[in-house]
């Protein structure tokens, strides 16, 4: 397993702290939120330019869109822009809502994303689909409409755990242990009262949730995606005791 951070920044002095601070406290890598990597899309070697820390330690660029003509116009961008960084995952979070959708609408979507996948897998790209809160992701069946019943489609799973809760899933680990074989990528996030929390703060029991992902033989990449507001050195520091401390790293 590599162990990697996610956390909003608000302006550049914040961004380049996180990007500064990562591996002084021992991640592997970084998943860049979409404003910490659009203004780069059109010239990606200037992101390495502006910040040479980051070069080889891309895990994950998060592409928050809609399957509209525009959505696909952005994550082809995107798509373009991995495969100039190495950037190992593109982490698209389906936009649209979730409400009014029957499986025969959710079937049509993963369609048009293993269409897309395969897109991405001919310029060497992993797309990976995260769930999400009042997304097309968002129950466990919507999962099974994507990960078991859409057959051979190359793109992989994000688990988000908050994300789980706030959709209503209290088995984490069992939602890891049945889609096993399409997890690329882990959003370990906590939550507490309907709203994110430092990780080991919130009321997520993750002692389940670390065993399923050591018991599932996973190897990829976890990810503390950090999104309660807390202070940066703080946030790193914690994180990466929890996940470390939890994985057995």
């Amino acid at each position: 397993m590599k162990i990697a951070f996610s956390k909003p920044t608000r302006n550049d002095e914040r961004q380049r702290e996180l990007v500064a601070a990562f591996r002084a406290c021992g991640y592997d890598g970084l998943q860049l939120k979409g404003n910490q990597y659009s203004a780069y899309l059109d010239d990606p070697p200037r992101i390495f330019a502006d910040y040479p820390e980051l070069e080889g330690a891309i895990s994950g660029l998060i592409a928050s869109l809609a399957l509209d003509d525009a959505g696909e116009g952005r994550l082809r961008q995107v798509m373009r822009f991995a495969q100039r960084t190495a950037a190992d995952l593109v982490i698209v979070v389906l936009g649209g809502g979730r409400e009014g959708l029957d499986r025969d609408g959710l079937a049509s979507i993963a369609a048009r994303m293993a269409e897309l996948a395969r897109e991405a897998e001919d310029i060497g790209v992993k797309l990976s689909l995260h769930n999400h809160a009042d997304n097309p992701l968002m129950h466990v069946e919507d999962l099974s409409v994507f990960f078991e019943q859409a057959g051979d489609v190359p793109y992989g799973l994000t688990v988000d755990t908050a994300h789980l809760v706030k959709s209503g899933i209290s088995d984490i680990a069992g939602v890891i242990r049945r889609f096993a074989d399409s997890i690329d990528n882990f959003h370990v996030k906590d939550i507490r009262d309907g709203e994110f929390a430092v990780l080991g703060e919130g009321s997520i029991d993750f002692g389940p949730v670390f065993a399923a992902i050591r018991d599932i033989g996973y190897d990829g990449w976890v990810s503390a995606d950090e999104e309660s507001g807390s202070e940066m050195g703080e946030a790193l520091t914690k994180c990466y005791r929890v996940l470390t401390r939890g994985l057995g790293l």
